[in-house]
């Protein structure tokens, strides 16, 4: 039986990459692709009568407000994005028993850590995006939407919109050299990489009735500068880059230090094969070049 499925934040990167992967596969599934523009998640009866004109079974919620440090000004837009609308999200699908999938991030810790992050950790954010996204965690394991999963991901990129991997490859081109800061310790997520997996995740026949949570990124670790160094190398620009403290270079909102995520839940649960993220920015780069 096909499913109708609602993607929100349709323009973002994981948004798009969706679209791409979908365009790329035999489904009898029928997608329904809404940004900003085309559906307002922050008005509940907009997104009910969305539900009900258009038999909607399944919610993948891709809209975020993501820019971490605008957050520490703009807290309202943030917290209405990333909280209210995930509320009325959670508390429509347990009303009309539809799959809710909820996309979530790294920032809901506070970085202190020395091991990889389990879904169980405690969570403590430090910024206004990362309480706000926590806010939205929250919303959904207090109305309990039956059988909705959570996914936490970080450093996300791919080849539209802002991200880290872009902005480098502008200002390494503009550029003879840069200072990156090298004490932030992640993963690089590739943005198609985890569209892969949440459509896994959709396809799959888990009788779980409780709200999940998984993390998801790419593997290995790196700093931001490991990272910088390597969109470098992969896409032949030369540019010197040197390490910085995060100290030397203050933002609005704080970092966290490290924000590796322990993906064995995940990879057990749905038997994910997560490429490692030299790959995958590889695969990226290629067509950005």
């Amino acid at each position: 039986m096909h499913k109708n499925i609602l993607v929100t934040g349709s323009n973002g990167q994981l948004g798009t990459e969706f679209q791409y992967l979908v365009s790329d596969k035999d489904s009898l599934d029928k997608f329904y692709f809404t940004n900003s523009d085309t559906l307002n998640i922050t008005n509940k009866e907009a997104l009910r009568s969305f539900i009900i004109e258009n038999k909607i079974d399944t919610i993948i919620n891709c809209a975020a407000y993501t820019a971490v440090d605008n957050a520490e000004k703009e807290s309202e837009i943030a917290y209405s994005v990333n909280a209210i609308a995930v509320e009325y999200m959670a508390e429509l699908a347990k009303e009309y028993s539809l799959k809710f999938i909820h996309v979530s991030t790294d920032y809901v810790f506070d970085g202190t850590s020395h091991m990889p992050l389990r879904e169980d950790d405690s969570t403590n954010p430090q910024g206004i995006y990362g309480k706000s996204k926590l806010a939205g965690e929250e919303a959904i394991l207090n109305i309990k939407p039956e059988g909705a999963v959570i996914v936490r991901t970080s450093w996300v990129y791919s080849s539209i919109g802002n991200n880290f991997v872009k902005t480098m490859i502008r200002l390494g081109r503009e550029r003879d050299e840069l200072n990156v800061v090298c004490d932030q310790i992640g993963t690089p997520t590739y943005a198609r990489d985890l569209a892969r997996a949440i459509l896994i995740i959709l396809e799959s026949k888990d009788n779980n009735k409780d709200v999940s949570i998984y993390h998801y990124s790419n593997e290995g670790t790196c700093s931001w500068y490991d990272f910088a160094k390597a969109i470098f190398e992969m896409a032949e620009i030369e540019c010197k880059v040197f390490p910085i403290s995060t100290t030397a270079y203050p933002t609005p909102a704080k970092r966290p230090l490290y924000s590796i995520l322990n993906k064995d839940k995940i990879k057990e649960t749905y038997s994910i094969q997560i490429p490692y993220w030299r790959e995958s920015l590889k695969s990226c780069i290629s067509l950005l070049n």
